[in-house]
């Protein structure tokens, strides 16, 4: 992508297909004129000069033809107090698809060119209204699944995150200035400096990051959550009682469920895709055989496995099987049709289920699929384990590290100023400390942009839609 900012851009902003309202914004320096030669003003037959960051009603007209393309609201907003910085109009029409292309045609005959994706929101950021880091939560805020999550990509648009970033860049610049010093005017007296403190304040900071990055990367991607277990344990009920409606078959005939059965659901704020896998058995059915491959798949990429266990019956082989299969992974056993038992709700929250040797570690949680006792209970549990017992961020300010690539970053330069700190104790000279700390440096310029390259623009604003 050529990053020049003087040429016009201009996308349809809002989602194609029917609905009540669409957008066509335009960004760049001729948007003010090209607004002007399509819409006319209800009202008005002269020249019209449109007002800064007022709405106006009235028509977009070919102005070939002069035949009217739609009745809109029009709004022309004066750089710098736009959403690029620069000029800056959106004209709202109808939300149909054939009167948004109509309209966009026009716009870029006279004069715009269509926008690349993410454009609208890398122009933003390279005149300097956003830092890399609120960029990408721009789509992170488009994206969210849940309340939880939009909160913590609305923190970062806020700057929480790009905040603590400058806290310990600056930290390591203030260091690196010192040492440069030193290395470039050794016959100087240059005044002596305590590094070490910087150097631990940088650290701190970066720590107290990585320490949010898995809970919020779960905020902002999900988790993945395989219902496993042999067939007819009522996995398939499990599913349908989780997502709160029926949305796969449940009969009495094991091995209903033949393929892998995918649905999406919030469990206290953190979005989940639940997978209902075929029971997992030995099977000569060609079609079970599939869905058993699929199963193992799943269970293969799954965050969490809920292994599902008959409370009616004894434990079999295939349960052991399963269990074994099951491994080291993070995983609840769910001890299902608490009902057969007569068991309720609170006896549901206390059982103690009694299954040495089937994942031992896994916390066990009893239910009933049938009548709901245990969801509840069920739920707690997931989230317990997934968020560590840490309470989601609903103030909306606190900083979390939700992009993996933020992560890897921040992981860059930890090392870097661990390493930094150990040449530091060990007396090496500054020359050294100095290759580690700018590594540090520009890694964390990484995420707030100081250090992007146009290569990594790329890979970022090429997720963005067009007109976004």
């Amino acid at each position: 992508m050529k990053y020049s900012l003087d040429d016009t851009i201009a996308g349809i902003a809002t989602a194609l297909g029917e609905a009540g309202i669409g957008i066509i914004r335009i960004s760049g320096p001729q948007a003010r004129s090209i607004l002007r030669r399509l819409f006319r003003p209800a009202g008005q037959s002269g020249p019209w000069e449109p007002e800064s960051h007022r709405l106006t009603y009235g028509h977009v007209v070919d102005p070939e033809s002069r035949a009217t393309v739609d009745e809109v609201m029009a709004v022309w907003m004066q750089a710098p107090r736009t959403y690029t910085r620069q000029d800056v109009v959106e004209i709202q029409s109808h939300g149909g698809a054939t009167v948004l292309r109509a309209m966009l045609t026009l716009v870029l005959a006279a004069g715009a060119r269509l926008a690349e994706p993410g454009e609208m929101t890398l122009r933003a950021f390279l005149n300097g209204r956003l830092d890399l880091a609120q960029a990408e939560a721009v789509l992170d805020v488009v994206r969210a699944r849940t309340e939880a999550g939009l909160q913590t990509a609305q923190a970062q648009l806020g700057g929480a995150l790009s905040h603590e970033i400058r806290q310990a860049r600056a930290a390591l610049l203030e260091v690196l200035a010192h040492l440069s010093a030193l290395i470039d005017f050794p016959e100087d007296e240059v005044p002596p400096q305590l590094i070490r403190p910087q150097l631990d304040e940088a650290e701190r900071l970066l720590q107290g990051l990585l320490r949010t990055a898995d809970r919020g990367i779960l905020l902002r991607e999900g988790l993945r959550v395989a219902i496993v277990g042999r067939p007819n344990v009522g996995k398939s009920s499990l599913l349908n009682r989780l997502l709160r409606h029926e949305r796969a078959i449940v009969t009495e005939i094991p091995g209903t469920t033949r393929d892998l059965v995918e649905e999406s659901l919030s469990i206290r704020g953190v979005p989940v895709v639940l997978a209902d896998t075929a029971g997992i058995r030995d099977t000569s059915d060609v079609v079970e055989a599939l869905g058993v491959a699929r199963s193992r798949a799943a269970l293969e990429q799954a965050d969490l496995v809920l292994l599902v266990l008959d409370a009616g019956q004894p434990l079999t082989d295939e349960d052991c099987a399963l269990a074994a299969i099951v491994g080291g992974r993070p995983a609840i056993v769910v001890w299902n049709k608490l009902d057969l038992l007569g068991g309720d709700g609170e006896q549901a929250d206390t059982l103690s289920v009694p299954l040495p040797g089937v994942v031992p570690e896994a916390p066990r949680v009893a239910v009933s699929a049938r009548t709901g006792a245990g969801i509840e209970a069920l739920e707690a549990r997931v989230w317990e384990l997934v968020m560590g017992g840490q309470v989601v961020a609903t103030t909306g300010r606190e900083a979390l590290v939700s992009n993996p690539r933020h992560k890897a970053a921040i992981r860059t330069a930890l090392n870097n100023v661990q390493a930094a700190r150990s040449g530091l104790d060990e007396g090496l000279p500054a020359d050294f400390l100095t290759i580690d700390l700018t590594a540090a440096v520009n890694a964390l310029g990484e995420i707030t942009g100081e250090t992007a390259t146009e290569d990594l623009l790329d890979v970022i604003f090429s997720r963005f839609c067009i007109g976004k």
